[in-house]
C-alpha cells in the first residue's frame, strides 16, 4: 500500500521560512517524478514545483520562483520543499504527489496545460496535505 505523508507545515509570519517534507512508502520512489501542489480556500489546486526522478530537472511556478526550492533524497524516499520569503498569498494546503514529470509540469501555470483534470491531474499517488498559513 502506497503512503505519502507530508509534514512541516505551520503558521509563520510573512518573510519567514518553512521546510516541507514528504515521505513515501510502498512505491519505488526513484521511479517517479515528484511534485508539490497547493490549494488555497476557494481555489483550484495548482502545481507549485516538480522534480524529475534523477533530480536533473526542476520546474517552478512563476509565483514561487526564486523563493522555493524543491529537492529529493531517493535514499530516504523523501521529497522536500524549502520555502523562503513567504507571503500571505502562499497560504494553502500543500500536497505532494508522485507520477509523470510531464503531467506534473503541465499543472504549473505558464508552463503548460494540464493533460488531466484537477484536483489530481492524473498523478499516480497523493498525500493528504500539510497546512501552511502565512500571517501578514
Amino acid at each position: 500500500q502506497v503512503q505519502m505523508v507530508e509534514s512541516g507545515g505551520g503558521l509563520v509570519q510573512a518573510g519567514g521560512s518553512l521546510r516541507l517534507s514528504c515521505t513515501a512508502s510502498g512505491l519505488t520512489f526513484d521511479s517517479y517524478a515528484m511534485g508539490w501542489f497547493r490549494q488555497a480556500p476557494g481555489k483550484e489546486r495548482e502545481g507549485v514545483s516538480c522534480i524529475s526522478w534523477s533530480c536533473e530537472n526542476t520546474y517552478y511556478a512563476d509565483s514561487v520562483k526564486g523563493r522555493f526550492t524543491i529537492s529529493r533524497d531517493n535514499a530516504k524516499n523523501t521529497l522536500y520543499l524549502e520555502m523562503n520569503s513567504l507571503k500571505p498569498g502562499d497560504t494553502a494546503m500543500y500536497y505532494c504527489a508522485a507520477g509523470s514529470v510531464y503531467k506534473c509540469l503541465t499543472t504549473i501555470q505558464g508552463v503548460g496545460v494540464p493533460v488531466s483534470p484537477p484536483p489530481y491531474y492524473g498523478m499516480d499517488y497523493w498525500g493528504k496535505g500539510t497546512l501552511v498559513t502565512i500571517s501578514s
